[in-house]
């Protein structure tokens, strides 16, 4: 038990010691947009990008640290269209081109990848070689472009049935085309991201409503001084 204790110990503060962090702020769980900035160790990165959330706006997912929920805050289910709330592990780049010099794991989408997003599937939130026996899935590479350059996010690595698969940080579709439950931006955007990122730095999405900036502060005292998460007078 104490050896379990310190190994869980040991992980949460390393996550919470992570030198590189994507923050998303959205102005509440229904909107549909946020703003985005990165962070290494205090300073900020780059400037302040624009991006579209899912349809229906946010919803409490699956991550890494479980922060206050409410309890008719809304919570991230399959199908929803929602972009899940907390914070989550950024796991993998992934895209068409075969040749890459990225410092994060690389996944290359040739017309096989697929992910799956059957809930009662053994692969259920799995990014794997397609079997055959999928009922529900989908290309990882795509014909509208969409994902020729993203980033894998961690939401419910456990597989819990139902709650959300396939959550990636990738293209928008349009300027104002909303997702069904990812991240989008521009390609520039993702690829100026996508270099920054390092595996060894710990990189992680906060991706939170205004409402949860107080608490992020708390977690995350680095990130005090972001313009993202200041109170409103």
């Amino acid at each position: 038990m104490i050896k379990t204790f310190l190994i869980f110990l040991s992980f949460t503060i390393s996550l919470l010691a992570s030198q590189q962090i994507i923050l998303v702020v959205a102005d509440d769980f229904q909107t549909p947009k946020a703003k985005l900035l990165c962070y290494e160790d205090a300073k900020q990165v780059f400037e302040t990008i624009e991006i579209n959330l899912g349809t229906n706006g946010l919803a409490w997912g699956l991550g890494e640290v479980e922060l206050t929920q409410k309890a008719d805050e809304p919570r991230k289910y399959e199908g929803d269209k929602k972009s899940p709330a907390g914070v989550f592990k950024l796991t993998d780049i992934y895209g068409y081109s075969k040749d890459t010099n990225f410092s994060m794991p690389y996944l290359y989408a040739s017309e096989e990848l697929i992910c799956v997003d059957e809930s009662d599937s053994l692969f259920y939130n799995q990014i794997i070689q397609k079997r055959g026996d999928e009922k529900s899935f989908e290309y990882m590479k795509r014909k509208d472009n969409q994902y020729k350059l993203g980033i894998v996010v961690a939401h419910n690595k456990n597989a819990t049935p139902n709650r959300g698969s396939c959550i990636f940080l990738h293209i928008k579709k349009s300027q104002e085309a909303s997702t069904a439950g990812c991240s989008a931006m521009r390609l520039d955007e993702i690829e100026k991201i996508s270099a920054w990122l390092e595996k060894k730095k710990n990189p992680i999405l906060i991706q939170i409503p205004k409402s949860s900036s107080k608490e992020i502060v708390e977690l995350y005292p680095q990130l005090k001084k972001s313009e993202l998460l200041q109170e409103e007078d």
